[in-house]
């Protein structure tokens, strides 16, 4: 069986900066990647994407994203620079290699084989498994239903009518993708009036607004917040998006989710192109039941409903998963002694910066542990 001191399960961005930060201070972690590449599951998401952060924010340790790449990184652009990282750095990652399950010992059953630790930092995302509610009636509809990670590009929904489910970020940029592209009619699915903000206002990104939140008094934040969308986003209640009653602190706080950056959903609702609808309540063979107790009969649903960490099966029964299916410990100290989480935290501060901090407290108290 093979054994080794450090085993990091995942090589995206925090598995990657944890492992070259443990390096840095004489370590050598093995990082198991199930993908074929590290940073593998950001080439299943769509071919649209760029990051919300700018890149000087967004580098991991040791090495800046390089100035051709511009300002918001493409999804393409930012897989070569974990590649590159892995590669500049040294990095011990076993592409291919998927950890079903962690043992207490630590023992990994890998699709490999058998993998024994002294040390185990899981770093394998809060976006592991999509997450499709189960509406009654779901199994029976007659159209096409996506999860959002299937989605690609919008060339085969071609003159389609499309209603996507969901006010976050992925759902908002696919439904103005979708109609940009070419789709017969795209309409967005919204539960609850999702808080938008500009991706960057008089040339300040957003990211720097969500670091600032944390040093302004808690009582400023949603006022200063909810000043800030009326100043920068019209009122697009006639279109089906009010203002939300509360600011972006109250938001996170309450639901865990981040703002929507705009990148075109506000223009393409100002003008009609995508049409908002209520939430989704059921569907029935070709109807979509929504809220309101209309019924709409799209050809294609596509549900940006977003993701669960999928932790139950790899760490479940070890009693370390808490309600929302997150690490009950993830800041810088271990779940259980040898077992470690990063890059699980949801942030308004931007994932990729916030994951490199992480991977700082981690390796430093892993490495300060080991040297005792």
């Amino acid at each position: 069986m093979e054994r080794y001191e450090i085993v990091v399960v995942g090589a995206g961005s925090a598995g990657l900066a944890t492992a070259a930060l443990l390096q840095e201070r004489g370590l050598r972690p093995l990082v198991l990647e199930a993908g074929p590449e590290p940073g593998a599951a950001w080439r299943e998401r769509y071919d649209r994407l760029r990051l919300h952060t700018p890149r000087l924010l967004s580098g991991l340790p040791g090495l800046g994203m390089p100035r051709r790449y511009g300002r918001w990184v493409a999804r393409d652009d930012l897989i070569d620079y974990l590649r590159d990282y892995a590669a500049v750095h040294d990095l011990d990652v076993r592409t291919g290699c998927r950890v079903e399950r962690i043992e207490e010992g630590w023992r990994l059953r890998t699709s490999d084989g058998p993998i024994e630790a002294a040390h185990v930092v899981v770093a394998t995302g809060y976006n592991g498994a999509p997450f499709v509610p189960d509406w009654p009636g779901r199994d029976g509809f007659t159209g096409e239903l996506v999860h959002s990670s299937q989605y690609r590009n919008p060339e085969p929904y071609r003159g389609k009518d499309v209603l996507v489910v969901g006010a976050g970020n992925s759902g908002a940029e696919i439904a103005h993708d979708v109609i940009d592209g070419g789709a017969a009619r795209s309409r967005l699915s919204v539960r609850t009036p999702p808080q938008i903000v500009r991706r960057a206002t008089l040339g300040i990104p957003a990211q720097l607004l969500g670091m600032a939140i944390r040093k302004l008094p808690p009582g400023w934040v949603d006022p200063f917040t909810m000043w800030q969308r009326r100043v920068a986003i019209p009122d697009l209640t006639e279109r089906g998006l009010p203002r939300p009653p509360h600011g972006v602190r109250t938001a996170f706080l309450t639901t865990g989710t981040t703002p929507i950056l705009d990148v075109g959903i506000v223009r393409a609702v100002k003008e009609g192109r995508v049409e908002v609808v209520a939430a989704v309540d059921g569907f029935e063979a070709a109807d979509v039941l929504l809220a309101d107790g209309s019924r709409i009969q799209p050809e294609v649903v596509i549900a940006a409903t977003g993701f669960r960490a999928g932790l139950d099966d790899l760490v479940g029964h070890l009693g370390v998963v808490g309600p929302r299916g997150l690490p009950t410990q993830t800041d810088g100290r271990p779940a259980l002694p040898g077992l470690w989480f990063v890059g699980f935290t949801p942030t308004l501060g931007g994932q990729l910066r916030e994951g490199s901090i992480a991977a700082r407290k981690v390796a430093a108290a892993l490495a300060a542990e080991l040297s005792r």
